[in-house]
């Protein structure tokens, strides 16, 4: 069968494949969510769940720099990627050599296309729709109800922010939040034009750089008049089954039922 995927690019299975590599997280995840165990043989060192995957399955380097000698040796005849996750070269370079399936993921809808498409291409097709529905209905429920102006932090230095053009803006936006925000991807602010900004809340991501507890008590003292939280990146960027959790997340961290 063909397939396309988000790129544009024309892969071809002629059955189910049994020797996938996913380098994306949020998919990865997914792949175990709809049912396959053996058939995924390599990931990156940044898929961490399911944690008993990510400590026995071969891993292959990292998102950005991924070790094309290792993806040889476990011969895929699937590679899942991600347009914004991994580089342009990378997955230039596998197409060469093995079909490899690239999503591009920008808000909810793309996230539900993804997961889908993956179904499909892997043979397990119901069991995707049926975690798509069921992921689609459990965000009603936050849909709207956040309030307020929020500047979303994912790197310490330089500062950058998540602004519109990502998964985390159309995150933040669907659950009732304005991003403080207006300048595309991800900018690069100084704490003065961070304070020029006013957020009502600043969110401290836990990726991909991990805020602690020292850079909250740092911004607490910069912004007294905002509200500082560390909050679990993954629920804001992983945009496969994970999202399963992520209703659940924001009722208990930020609303008052």
């Amino acid at each position: 069968m063909q397939f396309t995927d988000h790129i544009g690019h024309v892969i071809e299975l002629p059955k189910a494949p049994t020797r996938i590599i996913s380098l994306v997280p949020s998919q990865t995840e997914l792949l175990f969510s709809l049912g396959l165990d053996h058939e995924v043989v390599g990931l990156t060192k940044f898929c961490i769940h399911p944690e008993e995957k990510w400590r026995s399955v071969t891993r292959v380097g990292g998102t950005k720099n991924v070790n094309h000698q290792r993806i040889a040796e476990l011969a895929p005849d699937l590679i899942i990627a991600n347009k914004e996750e991994n580089t342009k070269e990378d997955i230039l370079h596998l197409q060469d050599q093995y079909p490899v399936w690239t999503s591009d993921i920008e808000n909810l809808e793309d996230a539900f296309h993804m997961i889908r498409d993956v179904g499909e291409l892997v043979g397990k097709a119901q069991e995707a729709s049926t975690i798509a529905d069921d992921i689609a209905a459990s965000l009603q429920s936050i849909k709207g109800r956040c309030r307020g102006k929020v500047a979303y932090l994912i790197w310490e230095n330089p500062k950058m922010l998540a602004g519109p053009k990502t998964f985390i803006h159309e995150m933040l936006n669907f659950c009732g939040w304005e991003n403080a925000v207006d300048q595309e991807r991800y900018p690069e602010l100084t704490i003065e034009q961070l304070q020029d900004l006013q957020p009502d809340l600043i969110m401290l991501s836990s990726e991909p750089y991990p805020f602690k507890q020292k850079h909250l008590d740092e911004f607490m003292q910069l912004f007294p008049n905002s509200t500082v939280s560390l909050v679990d990146g993954e629920m804001f960027s992983w945009y496969g089954s994970r999202m399963m959790l992520t209703a659940d997340y924001i009722r208990k961290e930020f609303l008052v039922d």
